[in-house]
C-alpha cells in the first residue's frame, strides 16, 4: 500500500515538508484554546487536567512542525503549554526548549551560547541523554564534525541500545567519507530494529556509494547494496526509496556481470582463498553474486513500480499522494534518463 497522509500525532521528522506546512497551520486554531486543566501551575496540571494520552503528543508535534515552517509564535505557545503541563525541569522539556533556542540562533556566537549552557546543565546532571543529543545537535550546526562523532562515541559507550544515536554517527561518518565506519554504525541499528526498512534502504545506498568510489565499480559491494534494498521492499512492498536504489544498483551491476560471464565462480573462489582472512566480514559479503538474469528482472520491476508510482502520484490519485514530491521527482529523473516513464 502507498503511504497513508500523516496526522498530528505522527512525528514531524517523518514528514515532508508540504506535509509539516499543513500540519503547521492548524496550529493557531488548536493552541487558542487552551486543553481544560492546563493553566494550572505544575504540578497540579499533572492531578486536575483531564486529557487524553495524544494531548501532549500533539502539541509537542505543533511545536516541531511549527519550528520547521517558520511559525515562531504557535511554536513558543506549544512549548510554553508543555512547560506548564510537566514542568520546567523536566526531562523532555529541557530537550524541547533546546530545539526551539537552536531554531532561534542566528549566529555562531548564540550557539555557542547554548553550547556552554548544555555543558553545564551535563556537569550538573551528566545522565541527561537528552541534552547530551542536543548538544551533538549544537556541534554539527557549528561545523564541528568530529567532535560531535566524539560526543556520540561516548554518549553510545553509555547507551549502546540507542538507535538513534546509531543512526546519527552512520549519518555523520558518511559526511566525511568514512563509509565503512557509517555501514558499522547502521548495521548496528538493524541489529536493534531488524525490521526497519529505512535502515536497510541506507545500508544499500552506503554499499553502493562504497562500490562506486572504485573504478570500475566492486562488484561485491553492489551485490550487497542491491541485497539490502530488496530487503526493505520485501518489508515495505511501496517503498519509493528502495525501488530507486534498486533500480540504480541493478543498472550498475548489468553491464558488470555481462562482462564478466566467470564472476561468480571466479569471486566464489576467491572468496574461499581469503576466508581466513576476512573472518570478520558479514555473512551476505561471502554470497556470490546475484545472476545477470535476476538482476535484469529486479531492473524491470523497478522500472515498473517507479512508473506506477510516479503516474499516480502525478495523476493525484486517492492513496498516492502520501510520498515525498523530492523523492518523485528524482524517480522521474532516474527514469527519464532511460526514456521509460510513461507520458
Amino acid at each position: 500500500m502507498p503511504p497513508h497522509p500523516p496526522n498530528l500525532l505522527t512525528p514531524p521528522q517523518t514528514i515532508t515538508p508540504q506535509t509539516a506546512l499543513l500540519l503547521s497551520q492548524k496550529a493557531p486554531r488548536i493552541l487558542s484554546s487552551p486543553p481544560s486543566g492546563s493553566s494550572l501551575p505544575w504540578p497540579l496540571s499533572l492531578l486536575f487536567s483531564p486529557e487524553n494520552p495524544s494531548t501532549w503528543t500533539i502539541h509537542e508535534n505543533l511545536l516541531l512542525s511549527s519550528l520547521r515552517t517558520g511559525d515562531d509564535a504557535s511554536a513558543r505557545k506549544a512549548l510554553d503549554r508543555l512547560t506548564t503541563r510537566f514542568g520546567a525541569d523536566n526531562e523532555r522539556i529541557v530537550a524541547l526548549r533546546g530545539i526551539y533556542e537552536e531554531a532561534q540562533a542566528k549566529t555562531d556566537k548564540e550557539l555557542e551560547a547554548l553550547f556552554h549552557r548544555y555543558e553545564k546543565l551535563l556537569r550538573d546532571d551528566p545522565t541527561n541523554f537528552a541534552v547530551r543529543k542536543r548538544r551533538i545537535a549544537v556541534l554539527k550546526s557549528l561545523g564541528r564534525t568530529s567532535d560531535a562523532i566524539t560526543a556520540l562515541t561516548v554518549l553510545l559507550e553509555n547507551s549502546p541500545t540507542d538507535v538513534e544515536a546509531w543512526a546519527e554517527a552512520s549519518e555523520l561518518y558518511a559526511s566525511q567519507g568514512a563509509l565503512s565506519q557509517a555501514i558499522f554504525c547502521m548495521e548496528e541499528v538493524l541489529v536493534l530494529v531488524p525490521n526497519a526498512w529505512s535502515a536497510h534502504a541506507q545500508l544499500g545506498t552506503l554499499h553502493y556509494l562504497q562500490a562506486t568510489s572504485s573504478s570500475p565499480p566492486n562488484i561485491s559491494s553492489l551485490s550487497t547494496s542491491l541485497r539490502y534494498f530488496s530487503r526493505a521492499l520485501e518489508l515495505n512492498d511501496s517503498y519509493l526509496r528502495g525501488f530507486y536504489g534498486l533500480k540504480l544498483v541493478s543498472k550498475s551491476l548489468i553491464p558488470l556481470l555481462s562482462d564478466s560471464p566467470t564472476n561468480t565462480a571466479s569471486s566464489s573462489s576467491k572468496r574461499k582463498d581469503n576466508k581466513d582472512k576476512d573472518r570478520d566480514a558479514a555473512d551476505d559479503e561471502d554470497l556470490p553474486p546475484p545472476s545477470l538474469a535476476t538482476v535484469k528482472k529486479l531492473e524491470e520491476l523497478a522500472t515498473s513500480r517507479l512508473g506506477e508510482i510516479i503516474r499516480n502520484y502525478s495523476s493525484g490519485r486517492k492513496g498516492w499522494t502520501g510520498y515525498d514530491e523530492a523523492e518523485v521527482i528524482a524517480a522521474r529523473e532516474l527514469l527519464d534518463r532511460d526514456g521509460q516513464v510513461e507520458r
